[in-house]
């Protein structure tokens, strides 16, 4: 019966979503794009793709960043096609999709206001998705309290920000702690709210949005060492949710160096892999390394995770991981893309391959 009244509503556009994940780069077109020797060779192979002559237009020679931007509207045009055809309760779940970059926005709208950037190159950085109309205003707000009320208050986010309110200052430490504060309650809050959509969206988005839980715990523990950031104020930013969250979380907020976060890791079995191999924290160039091959790691289960969801029907998690896998998708191009420009071709399978 769940599956009868799912297609009603979102059994169309869940067939649109389908059909645009088939579009999705296989090893076959890779391979053909990692053995182009210019930009322009590039363009030609990916105009034989589901991107088509995107680039047309384009004068040469092409930049890797209109590449992304490019590919990043395609995106963008296919999501509000999606969005300007759906009813609840797929409305407000992608709603909640775009909530992330819209944090994301503002936390570049303010490091780039404390370091004097200039506002119309940050407002054109911006991820079109996270867009709002008050966001120039983001940019002559002075402490966090004025930026609530002035422009946050009006927003979606207003909830996730409250927490904030006693970090007055803004310098670059007090904007990583308000930004994973506020991701710290989005994810809190967008779980509980896939978990009102029932089954099988629940398990699917469950096991996503604990993966990034988890994924910012660890982040948040090995980028913590060495800095004023203290255990109990460390222990705050962990979101409550996640497969390390009571036990791991605690063993996080107390760790010291990396063999610990690796202890923490070995209580779930898919996180086993991500800290293999690699020693105790020594040098800062062992550090870089150690946050490199973690982040690849991440991105590699993130992609599996993603990837899974496709496997069940008459569920809404298809929506979200279509964002991501075409968001990696488009961070593949742009390396392939850099190493062709910069004539790097011994790094240029360094990608995260999806089908």
């Amino acid at each position: 019966m769940e599956a009868l009244f799912f297609n009603v509503d979102t059994g169309f556009l869940e067939g649109i979503v389908r059909g645009f994940r088939s579009g999705i780069l296989n090893q076959n077109q890779y391979a053909n794009l990692c053995q182009c020797e210019t930009l322009e060779d590039f363009r030609t192979q990916l105009s034989a793709t589901d991107y088509g002559n995107f680039l047309a237009n384009q004068p040469m020679p092409i930049s890797t960043s209109t590449i992304s931007e490019k590919a990043t509207q395609i995106l963008v045009d296919q999501f509000n096609y999606i969005k300007t055809n759906s009813v609840q309760p797929l409305a407000s779940f992608l709603d909640y999709i775009t909530y992330s970059y819209m944090i994301d926005n503002i936390i570049l709208l303010i490091t780039g206001t404390l370091h004097e950037r200039d506002t119309h190159e940050l407002l054109e950085r911006c991820h079109p998705l996270g867009v709002f109309d008050s966001m120039p205003a983001l940019c002559v707000a002075t402490n966090v309290e004025e930026l609530y009320h002035t422009v946050i208050v009006e927003t979606p986010l207003a909830p996730y920000f409250r927490d904030c309110l006693s970090a007055t200052d803004l310098d670059d430490l007090n904007i990583e702690i308000i930004r994973n504060t506020v991701y710290k309650a989005y994810l809190e809050d967008f779980y509980n709210f896939v978990t009102t959509l029932g089954e099988p969206t629940t398990s699917v988005m469950h096991k996503i949005l604990s993966f990034e839980a988890d994924r910012r715990t660890i982040n948040i523990t090995i980028n913590s060492f060495n800095t004023e950031l203290t255990k109990e104020q460390r222990a705050r930013l962990f979101p409550t949710i996640g497969r390390l969250w009571p036990a791991g979380n605690n063993t996080l907020a107390r760790a010291d160096e990396i063999d610990q976060v690796r202890q923490a890791c070995d209580t779930v079995a898919d996180y086993r892999p991500f800290l293999t191999g690699s020693s105790s924290v020594g040098d800062h160039s062992d550090d870089l390394s150690i946050a490199s091959q973690l982040e690849d790691r991440f991105f590699q289960t993130e992609v599996q995770y993603n990837k899974e969801a496709f496997l069940q029907q008459f569920q809404y998690g298809v929506f979200y991981a279509y964002m991501k896998l075409k968001e990696q998708e488009i961070r593949n191009l742009t390396w392939i893309a850099e190493c062709i420009a910069q004539d790097a071709k011994d790094r240029i399978q360094d990608f995260i391959p999806i089908f």
